[in-house]
């Protein structure tokens, strides 16, 4: 296996993957840059979270290499694999938190699952985890008693309890107002800096993860459209990168999905 470069944390080679004979990625190759934050763009259903999948070993692809710090997520044993997504975390789109459970329970679940640490040590680390995200006062509370945002931000608490090298982050801005949009960017962004990890964010609001981004990879057709610095893909001349960062209507991109002709659907005569 070739070394991969040490400023790399994950990298896409060739990669391809499908449901049957449905293509969703083919020959993908790109790498997400250690210590910075990556947002994985494009239109809807283009495999954005598929890839995220991919690097956590959920799915395995059907050619390619997906590497985790160099090491081949396809074909890893199953011990190799749970010892490699205890360095990810993973933040899935609303929060998915346990109902039944506080707040300081859902921080504290992967804590108590993967570690032997004390319950002292293990309070300790929820707390501090907690505040950092804002919500240390609202431990005793359950999902259902806090805001959609701030669920958000108890399960970013809970992505990093194992002070993780790769967050993931599944739209983590969808459903959120305006201003729980604003906190959770900045979080983000405050939280990879501050902790030296490596993020990877699946978003379709264009102007927040520009916002907070260092690098920028649009997907489509299965493969890479663009990749550059949000300013590079701004200034980009390509005609669906321009549709995609601007959202504009008209472009490549069509809006009636493939059908027949209007003619063709609409002629009711005996076959």
């Amino acid at each position: 296996m070739n070394t991969p470069h040490p400023s790399t944390l994950v990298e896409l080679r060739d990669l391809s993957f499908g449901y049957g004979e449905r293509a969703i990625l083919k020959n993908l190759s790109f790498k997400i840059p250690r210590g910075r934050v990556t947002a994985l763009m494009g239109v809807s259903g283009g495999g954005k979270t598929t890839v995220l999948r991919l690097i956590g070993g959920q799915i395995r692809a059907q050619q390619g290499q997906t590497l985790f710090d160099g090491q081949d997520v396809t074909v890893m044993q199953q011990d190799e694999l749970y010892a490699a997504r205890r360095r990810m975390g993973m933040l899935f789109q609303f929060g998915a938190l346990f109902t039944d459970m506080s707040v300081f329970d859902n921080v504290a679940f992967p804590l108590r699952e993967h570690t032997a640490l004390s319950e002292d040590l293990i309070r300790d680390i929820v707390l501090m985890k907690l505040d950092a995200v804002g919500l240390r006062g609202a431990r005793d509370l359950k999902p259902s008693e806090i805001s959609g945002g701030m669920s958000r931000r108890v399960a970013l608490a809970r992505a990093i309890a194992l002070d993780p090298d790769l967050i993931m982050y599944d739209e983590p801005f969808a459903g959120l107002d305006p201003i729980s949009l604003g906190t959770a960017a900045r979080l983000i962004r405050r939280l990879n800096d501050s902790l030296g990890i490596t993020s990877l964010i699946v978003s379709h609001d264009v102007t927040e993860t520009f916002e907070i981004a260092d690098h920028v990879v649009i997907l489509a057709n299965g493969g890479l459209a663009a990749q550059g610095t949000p300013a590079e893909l701004r200034a980009s001349t390509d005609p669906m990168i321009h549709q995609f960062v601007h959202a504009l209507s008209d472009g490549p991109v069509p809006f009636h999905y493939p059908a027949p002709t209007a003619d063709q659907d609409y002629d009711r005569r005996p076959g």
